[in-house]
């Protein structure tokens, strides 16, 4: 208000623009002289000379006219000086001003604003950016995060080039990014101090920039009492920032002039724009080249890691927050309850889930803030002390990092989104608020999470949330590190070997909370842990442990935001010792939709609303049902096994071979609908196999492929060349169920068989059945079952014989026997299915059971299946319609449990000699 009075009568340029200026600066603290130039000389459009009033490079450019001259006319002679200026130096805000007006166009979205002097105070807020006072909308998906990485990445390629690497070049990466972050967001005062440091105080060909940046980190890590009196001006006005991050000393780098030239065009960046909650994972990236090839691919999206605190910590917190806001005292209490709250990453990475959680509680925090200050100010208190109310701070937030480099980061990136936060305080109520010196920390232990006692970071006692992301690794694809990392976590658990790395997690949790039974956890997974034989594995375990799931998000897409998007099918399990009431699952129709939260009773270990299930290996069926075996697996090393172009040209050559060749079917066949062919030679008599020299080469290649392998029982399978490891030729006609088929089918195809043709072990084989057999199993109910329990390869069904057939609850075993009726709906309607198919005998199941081209014939059949099936289910409690699988799956298991009851107890193993009881 004093600048617009102290200038209201201003009208000439020549005499009075640059005074106008420099008072207009001194509004946001800042002297001209160390930012600004006057009357730079440039070349505009078209290469005539010109001169710009005003010049802050990467920040500001005015064209300042007499009172009443054209601002349009003012507008396109600022916009014409931009052309010929370097990017790095283009401003983000264009100003022209007559004295009595101001327009304002902000250059990266074009937005324009007009007022007039007198009405400065009302939107002083678009020159925040001049002191680093501003506020952003902070989008993950944002391009300036990509374009930050790379140009971080070219300096980081040309420091380690150049010899300077390892933990030093980490280091200097990470106070570099805190320099950039605080140069835009008002932690360096004034705004752009780091980048005139670099640009002004170093010389063009880099050569001192290395001695320079120690000196900055130096004058950093020293508190402004001690610094000497002699200390140069320009770095004297740096704040002390402490936190450790400065306190290592350095080897120095050597800079060149294309180094200093990728710092400064790091500098020109708005690293205001940022999204630390993302970042950290991008700056990671730059030091492996390989992830830089895919930038961005394996950042977590913000969206994806609210699934998960949302339901564990945010919404409660939420809800509670709207029952107090309106009560002063409660909302006093709820405030200290906020700060708390502890958070605990043992797999903290960069620090995303942290940094997200962190928000969001200062988030929370600030609609306290708000609502206090609206009860004060009915009682007349109109102001409010931010600095003595803002509680919540980084020192509630711990984590665990394998890795050096992304602990650092993740630290770094906890205290940029403190301050961003603390910048939407100084708008909220109007007062500059920064925590400068950093005084308080985030306690993120560079070591490893199997190995270390979680206590030594965070006392279970003092934990509020265990959460994070713990690395994806298959049980098969473990290193042997993690293997030994895994051995000793899971010492003491029966079959530990099926389990996947990420497990190692859950059971250092659950022995964490076991001292603290309010304590809640929640970990993103691959789907594995709740599918097929790892849950028996882990669940058995944890449930035996006092853990039960509180929330989950059933099988959905976890991918990015970034370009080359990863991907992978994943869980989100929240559990603890507390079983909470209102437990909630997360169904996805839509894998990579928007889930539904479906209230629950219970949540047991296939993330299906239902008991407490966790399902053993079985040898035989849990009902009357034939059993279900695996096809024939050779070890031949392909010697027995042709195309129909191959099997011809072999019987050309070896005429007496015709009759000894049966067609051989794996899964991909059966689906897909081609030809193989199978030399079989076990039952060739002797005399005539020497009548044979083709085939005798191919006896001589299997044996010698047998005989080199590491296996013994593969080397005794030698002695019997023409015979297979695995033989399975039933002597009638029989069901083939492709052991892998697309999670993308509603139904997985099933066939029968003619007792001649061979089956490879990547399909099951059931003998004996009927057409009631194949409809059950070709039903949706079924298929849900299968869905829910199963394995997976990728993200194919397995289907297995001991874990889902072998212990499918089938209608008519428990309650009322199968009816006459419901047998011969079954059997009519299976029949149909096979009817259907037949209808399009020159299309393979591939193409009859992909959803996008599903003939409505054969989908009308199924659906009459569904409803015979269905009714065949309701006298054992099954309802005539389901909504989703997931009502079928939790039908089942409660079946499952009945059918169970009734079966005799198994016999307790024998122990063998060599294995002792654990004490």
């Amino acid at each position: 208000m004093l600048f617009s009075k102290t200038w209201a009568d201003a009208c000439n340029e020549d005499s009075q623009a640059k005074p106008f200026w420099i008072d207009f600066f001194e509004i946001f603290g800042i002297t001209n002289k160390r930012v600004a130039t006057f009357e730079l000389n440039v070349k505009k459009l078209g290469g005539a000379q010109g001169f710009v009033d005003l010049f802050w490079p990467g920040v500001l450019l005015v064209e300042h006219k007499s009172r009443g001259k054209s601002l349009d006319d003012a507008v396109d002679q600022a916009i014409g000086y931009l052309h010929n200026l370097p990017e790095r130096d283009l401003p983000q805000l264009v100003v022209v001003c007559d004295f009595a007006r101001f327009r304002v166009r902000r250059l990266a979205t074009g937005e324009t604003a007009e007022f007039e002097l007198k009405h400065l105070h009302k939107h002083v807020k678009l020159f925040g950016l001049l002191a680093g006072y501003k506020v952003q909308d902070i989008q993950a998906e944002d391009p300036v995060n990509i374009k930050a990485a790379e140009r971080m990445g070219r300096l980081h390629d040309a420091l380690k080039a150049s010899g300077y690497s390892g933990h030093a070049l980490e280091v200097l990466l990470v106070r570099l990014l805190f320099c950039l972050f605080a140069d835009d967001t008002g932690i360096f005062q004034p705004a752009q101090s780091f980048r005139d440091f670099v640009e002004e105080r170093t010389a063009p060909d880099g050569s001192d920039l290395g001695p320079r940046l120690g000196q900055l980190f130096q004058v950093l890590n020293t508190h402004e009492s001690q610094r000497s009196k002699n200390i140069d001006e320009q770095l004297g006005q740096f704040a002390y920032i402490n936190g450790r991050l400065f306190e290592e000393t350095l080897p120095m780098a050597d800079f060149s002039t294309a180094m200093r030239e990728a710092l400064l065009d790091a500098c020109a960046l708005d690293w205001s724009a940022i999204s630390p909650a993302i970042f950290g994972s991008l700056f990671q990236s730059i030091m492996d080249e390989k992830a830089r090839r895919n930038l961005g691919a394996h950042y977590t999206s913000e969206a994806n890691i609210l699934k998960l605190i949302k339901p564990l910590f945010l919404d409660e917190l939420h809800a509670e927050f709207e029952r107090v806001k309106g009560h002063r005292n409660k909302l006093f209490e709820f405030h200290k309850k906020l700060r708390q709250q502890t958070f605990f990453d043992p797999a903290c990475g960069c620090g995303n889930f942290l940094v997200i959680s962190y928000r969001e509680l200062r988030e929370l925090e600030l609609k306290v803030l708000r609502a206090d200050h609206e009860l004060s100010a009915h009682k007349g208190q109109l102001t409010v002390d931010v600095h003595g109310l803002i509680g919540v701070n980084v020192d509630q937030f711990f984590g665990i990092e394998i890795e050096e480099f992304p602990a650092q980061i993740a630290q770094v990136a906890l205290w940029l989104v403190d301050h961003q936060m603390n910048l939407r305080v100084s708008v909220e109520f109007g007062l500059y608020f920064a925590r400068i010196p950093l005084k308080s920390s985030p306690q993120i232990r560079h070591a490893n999470a199997l190995r270390l006692d979680w206590n030594e970071v965070l006392p279970a006692e003092r934990c509020s949330y265990v959460l994070g992301n713990p690395p994806f690794v298959g049980a098969k694809f473990m290193d042997d590190a993690q293997r030994e990392d895994t051995r000793l976590v899971f010492k003491g658990i029966d079959n530990a070997g099926l389990l996947d790395f990420v497990s190692a997690w859950y059971i250092k949790a659950a022995r964490y909370m076991h001292c603290a039974p309010a304590c809640r956890s929640a970990f993103v997974s691959t789907n594995s842990i709740t599918q097929g034989e790892q849950v028996g594995v882990l669940w058995g375990w944890m449930l035996s442990q006092g853990i039960r799931i509180q929330f989950a998000h059933r099988t959905f897409n976890w991918s990015n935001e970034a370009r080359g998007k990863a991907a992978v099918h994943c869980v989100i399990v929240g559990f603890g010792l507390k079983d909470y009431s209102d437990k909630m699952i997360f169904e996805y129709e839509d894998i990579k939709g928007t889930p539904l939260a479906v209230p629950a009773k219970n949540i047991n270990p296939y993330l299906v609303d239902a008991p407490d299930v966790v399902l053993p290996r079985r040898n035989t069926p849990i009902c009357d049902v034939p059993e279900i075996g695996i096809g024939n697996k050779p070890i031949d090393g392909g010697n027995y096994l042709f195309s129909t172009e191959e099997r011809d040209a072999f019987i050309a050559l070896e005429p007496k071979s015709e009759k000894w060749f049966r067609r051989w079917l794996g899964g991909d066949e059966f689906l897909n609908g081609y030809e193989r062919w199978c030399l079989w030679l076990g039952d060739c008599p002797p005399s005539e196999l020497r009548a044979m020299p083709e085939a005798m080469k191919r006896i001589q290649a299997v044996k010698n492929l047998r005989l080199a392998s590491k296996s013994a029982p593969t080397r005794k399978l030698a002695d019997t060349p023409t015979r297979f490891h695995v033989e399975n030729k039933p002597v009638t006609d029989y069901m083939l169920i492709p052991r892998v088929s697309s999670e993308k089918r509603l139904f997985i195809p099933m066939g029968y068989i003619d007792k001649e043709t061979l089956t490879s072990d990547s399909a099951h084989i059931v003998t004996g059945t009927t057409r009631l057999h194949f409809g059950v199993m070709s039903s949706t109910m079924h298929n849900a079952w299968v869905r829910a329990t199963c394995g997976r390869l990728e993200s194919r069904y397995r289907y297995s014989k001991d874990i889902v057939y072998n212990n499918y609850p089938w209608p008519g075993f428990a309650g009322e026997p199968l009816s006459d009726k419901h047998r011969t709906a079954i059997e009519q309607a299976a029949q149909c299915v096979l009817d259907a198919r037949a209808q399009f005998a020159s299309s393979s199941l591939a193409d009859l059971y992909d959803p996008l081209t599903m003939p409505p014939a054969l989908l009308k059949a199924h659906q009459k299946l569904d409803t015979a099936v269905d009714a065949a289910y309701q006298p054992s409690g099954g309802k005539k319609s389901y909504a989703s699988d997931a009502e079928r799956v939790a039908f089942l298991f409660e079946l499952y449990q009945r059918i169970t009851s009734l079966l005799p107890a198994p016999a307790a193993k024998k122990k063998h000699k060599s294995q002792t009881t654990e004490s």
